[in-house]
C-alpha cells in the first residue's frame, strides 16, 4: 500500500512525538541507599519483630534479601570511612584503607559511562573523590559523625567547588529532601541519561537522639535484651575505652540496654519512613520500572551484644550488615545466603547496568547468585579489626584470632549463632580449629595483610574499668548527655 504525503508527515510527527514522551535510555537507573552502622537484624525482613520497618520490609518483598553480606574490617575505630572506601571502590581493605583520592569508583565509572550521578548524605572520603564521581551533590556531610539536629553540609557546585557548612535541619530529613528534589528535577527533565542516585544516612550512628516525633516510639521495658547480652565483655579487646564504649556505663545493664535499643530503633523507623517517601517517588514518577534499588549499612553495631556497644570487634553483630536489592529483572522474594562482601556491589551493580567496571578491583559479581545461577562466589571470608583481631568464618564455622593476647576463639555458628560457647580449647574441635587457622593465613596473604596471628609477649587478657571517668563527646546532644550521660557538663574535644 503506498502513503500519501500526508499519512507520512503524519507518522514521522507521531514517531517525534513518541520520542519525546519515552527517552532513548534503556539502562536502569540505581537508588542506592545507605544507612549508617544498623546491624542486619535491625530490619523487620531479618526476622526481628520489635523493630517496625515496613517499607524496607516491602522492598525485601519485591526483591533479593542477602542474609551473609559482610563489611571486611578497619585499620581504625571510625570503620565507616574504609567501609565506605571499599564499597565506593570495589577493593579489599589492604588495597585501598580509607582513601579514595585517585581511586575509581562506582559513581565515577557509572558518571564516565552516560549516568547522571548525585550524591547526598555522608561522604567519609576525601572530597575530591566526591567531586569526581558526581555531577550533582546537595547536603553533602563530609565526616563521620555529628549531631542529627546540627550536622553540618554543604553543596556541589557547577563549578566542581563546594559551599560553606550549614545547618539545615534534622539529618534523616534533610538528605531525603534533597533526594526527593533531584527526583523531582529528574522527572520534569529529559531523562536522556539514566541516573545513580546515592544517598548516605548518618541513622542510626549515634547520637541516639531520634527526631521529636519518633523519641517515644518504642517503650524500652518491652524491648527484649539480644540474646547475647552480658553485662562486660570478658577479656580486653583493646578497644573498652574506645569512643562508642563510653556511650554506656560499664558494666551494662539490662535497663541501659533497653533504652538504647528503643533510641536505636526510633532512629531506624524514622529512616525507614523516608526510605518510603523516595521508593513513592520513583512510583509517582514512573521511575521505579526501571530502577535498581538498592539498600545497605556500611556495618553493623554491637547495641549490648557480648557486652559491647561499638562495631570494633568481629562478632557477627558488628560486620553483618543488611543488604536488599530490587528492580527491573531481578527476582522477586527471594533470599540469598552467600557469604557476600559490601564491596562486591560495584562488580554486580556494573554487571547489572552492561558497564565494565574498573581494573584492580576484588570484588566479585553477584549477578549470577541473584538469578539464582550459581549459589555463592566464595567459601570463606575475611575480617579484620586493627592489629587486634583478625577471623574467618564460612557457612558454620568461625574462627577469632587475638594476636595481642594471644587469644582464639572458636564458635559453631549452626549451633551457636550468637557466638556464646567458645570451642578452640576443646579437643574435639583440633580438626577444625586447625583447618580454618590455615584458611586465614591462607586469605591473610591473599589480601595482602602481613600481621602476625602470634606475638611474643602477649598483653593481659584482664581489664579493670572500674575508675574510669566516661565523658560524652562534643556531638552528643542535650538528650543524649543527660539520658546516658547524666547531668555532666565536661565534653571531650574528639
Amino acid at each position: 500500500m503506498k502513503l500519501s504525503s500526508t499519512s507520512v508527515g503524519l507518522t514521522l510527527l507521531v514517531i517525534a512525538l513518541s520520542a519525546h514522551a519515552a527517552p532513548a535510555q534503556t539502562r536502569p537507573n540505581i537508588l542506592f541507599i545507605l544507612s549508617d552502622d544498623q546491624r542486619a537484624d535491625a530490619v523487620g525482613a531479618y526476622g526481628n519483630p520489635y523493630v517496625r520497618t515496613p517499607n524496607l520490609d516491602a522492598l525485601a518483598h519485591r526483591g533479593v534479601t542477602f542474609t551473609n553480606a559482610y563489611c571486611m574490617g578497619s585499620h581504625h575505630g571510625a570503620v565507616c570511612a574504609p567501609s565506605r572506601a571499599m564499597l565506593m571502590s570495589g577493593r579489599g581493605l589492604f588495597h585501598v584503607y580509607d582513601t579514595l583520592a585517585g581511586v575509581p569508583t562506582l559513581p565515577q565509572t557509572l558518571r564516565d559511562n552516560g549516568y547522571l550521578t548525585f550524591g547526598t548524605g555522608k561522604w567519609h572520603n576525601e572530597r575530591s573523590a566526591f567531586r569526581a564521581g558526581f555531577a550533582q551533590g546537595k547536603t553533602i556531610f563530609f565526616g563521620g559523625m555529628s549531631d542529627h539536629y546540627q550536622v553540618p553540609v554543604v553543596d556541589l557546585r557547577p563549578d566542581g567547588s563546594f559551599s560553606k557548612d550549614t545547618l539545615r535541619g534534622f539529618s534523616t530529613d534533610v538528605f531525603t529532601a534533597s533526594a526527593l528534589t533531584f527526583l523531582d528535577d529528574y522527572a520534569a527533565g529529559e531523562r536522556e541519561q539514566p541516573f545513580f542516585a546515592y544517598v548516605a544516612y548518618t541513622a542510626p550512628h549515634d547520637p541516639r537522639s531520634p527526631a521529636p516525633d519518633y523519641i517515644d516510639r518504642y517503650a524500652p521495658e518491652q524491648l527484649p535484651l539480644p540474646p547475647n547480652f552480658v553485662a562486660t565483655h570478658p577479656f580486653d579487646l583493646g578497644v573498652m575505652t574506645i569512643r562508642d564504649e563510653d556511650l554506656g556505663a560499664w558494666p551494662r545493664t539490662p535497663e541501659q540496654i533497653r533504652q538504647q535499643l528503643a533510641d536505636y530503633y526510633g532512629l531506624i523507623t524514622h529512616l525507614d519512613a523516608r526510605v518510603g517517601d523516595l521508593l513513592r517517588a520513583l512510583e509517582n514518577h514512573n521511575l521505579a520500572e526501571n530502577t535498581i534499588v538498592v539498600f545497605t549499612s556500611d556495618h553493623g553495631l554491637a547495641i549490648g551484644s557480648h557486652g559491647l556497644l561499638g562495631k570494633q570487634s568481629l562478632y557477627e553483630e558488628s560486620m553483618h550488615a543488611p543488604l536488599i536489592m530490587a528492580g527491573p529483572d531481578l527476582p522477586e522474594q527471594q533470599t540469598r545466603d552467600a557469604l557476600v562482601y559490601l564491596y562486591d556491589l560495584l562488580p554486580t551493580l556494573c554487571s547489572l547496568v552492561d558497564v565494565a567496571p574498573p581494573p584492580g578491583i576484588d570484588g566479585y559479581d553477584l549477578s549470577p547468585i541473584i538469578r539464582g545461577e550459581v549459589p555463592e562466589v566464595r567459601g570463606s571470608l575475611f575480617t579484620t579489626y586493627s592489629t587486634t583481631q583478625r577471623a574467618i568464618k564460612n557457612h558454620r564455622w568461625k574462627l577469632i584470632r587475638y594476636p595481642a593476647i594471644d587469644h582464639t576463639q572458636l564458635f559453631d555458628l549452626q549451633n551457636d549463632p550468637y557466638e556464646l560457647h567458645n570451642l578452640a580449647d576443646d579437643t574435639t574441635y583440633r580438626a577444625v580449629h586447625d583447618r580454618l587457622w590455615r584458611e586465614l593465613e591462607r586469605q591473610q596473604q591473599q589480601a595482602d595483610d602481613t600481621l602476625s596471628l602470634r606475638v611474643a609477649n602477649p598483653a593481659p587478657m584482664e581489664y579493670d574499668l572500674s575508675d574510669y571517668d566516661r565523658q560524652p563527646d562534643r556531638h552528643q546532644p542535650e538528650y543524649t548527655r543527660r539520658k546516658y550521660f547524666g547531668d555532666t557538663t565536661t565534653i571531650k574535644s574528639n
